[in-house]
């Protein structure tokens, strides 16, 4: 194996051979924040600092071991990851020390399989996972597959954009499969990490938004960044108000991480009207057979996004359209976020900055 190496690199030494991460040691257990091995990048890998990432509500998920396939511990959490290149491992071409990168949860596929042959990489049955099954970047580097790292814009703003690199391009994917058409309604349920970006990339892709939330601060967020109606779904009858004001929304999209949800959203729906899940709470919700053939509905799960949704996702955020609202946190923070988090205590995307340490 042949290594590029680069001691000019911002805080970096081919010498170092510890880092600091936010360890899952065991499931429900609060993130260790120790010193660890610093990974060295393989054939097509890459070496990359960490400047940013994004704190997930996958990334609970993950250390909570709330899903039915289980990353094994200890493993380092994170998929919302920016930084710099620092050195690059064998074969790799098309990055070089000193490019700005990211990590994303399709950290690999296999790229030969049926889904991967046609555009459905996300979908691959031998994907790698970043935070997940793959070492991610709640740490102050991480491993890169060079062929599946995400390039960041020239002039990116590392805080604004590291939530465009899951929440970002999960809610776009999500909005395009809905089928809805320019001027046609959207019902965006859950305004969260998630919600809050999805009203920015509706209203850039000429949809009109209603929003529906617990949260009084999230809707009014919502409102200001261009949802035409908000409702609040703990004090009024949600359905009907999103019945009356909009005739059903053509597409529905749930972000939201209670099970509650995903049942109401059929009747957000119009006839015809297509329902995107892409929130992952455990459990089970109630599909009325009935409703859902007489409405002639389609329920659709989305799952991120590809390569290609990344790099469309990425320009509407270079073009100005998208502006994740962010706040900044140290690495030593994240149990203290995870907290926030399943108090619903957040408004938009808290990111970890690296850049504080």
């Amino acid at each position: 194996m042949t290594q590029t190496m680069d001691s000019r690199a911002p805080n970096y030494s081919s010498a170092d051979s510890t880092m600091r991460a936010a360890v899952v040691t065991e499931f429900g257990a609060p993130l260790a924040i120790s010193e660890v091995e610093l990974p060295v990048p393989g054939i097509g890998e890459a070496l990359v600092k960490l400047e940013t990432s994004g704190v997930c509500h996958t990334d609970l998920h993950a250390a909570q071991g709330d899903w039915p396939v289980k990353p094994t511990p200890p493993f380092i959490p994170g998929h919302e990851g920016c930084g710099i290149v620092v050195a690059v491992g064998g074969g790799v071409t098309d990055l070089k020390v000193g490019d700005q990168v990211g990590n994303a949860w399709l950290w690999s596929a296999c790229g030969r399989c049926e889904y991967c042959r046609t555009g459905r990489e996300t979908l691959c049955e031998s994907q790698q996972n970043g935070g997940y099954s793959v070492n991610g970047s709640f740490g102050s580097f991480m491993i890169v597959n060079a062929a599946y790292a995400t390039r960041i814009p020239v002039g990116a703003d590392p805080l604004e954009v590291a939530p465009i690199l899951c929440a970002g391009v999960t809610v776009y994917k999500g909005l395009k499969v809905t089928d809805a058409r320019p001027g046609q309604w959207v019902a965006i349920s859950g305004i969260g990490g998630l919600g809050h970006i999805a009203v920015q990339y509706a209203r850039a892709m000429g949809l009109r938004v209603v929003a529906v939330d617990v949260d009084d601060s999230k809707l009014a967020l919502a409102a200001n960044l261009g949802a035409e109606v908000t409702v609040n779904a703990r004090t009024a009858d949600v359905v009907a108000e999103v019945q009356n004001a909009t005739g059903g929304a053509h597409g529905v999209l749930v972000t939201a991480v209670h099970p509650e949800a995903f049942g109401q959203a059929i009747g957000l729906a119009r006839r015809g009207g297509t329902i995107v899940l892409i929130g992952l709470p455990p459990g089970d919700f109630p599909a009325p057979i009935f409703d859902i053939v007489l409405k002639g509905l389609t329920i659709r799960g989305s799952i991120v996004g590809t390569r290609e949704d990344m790099a469309e996702a990425l320009d509407f955020y270079a073009r100005g359209l998208i502006h994740p609202t962010v706040a900044a946190a140290r690495l030593d923070d994240v149990n203290e976020v995870f907290d926030r988090m399943q108090r619903g205590e957040i408004d938009g995307r808290v990111v970890i900055d690296y850049r504080q340490d």
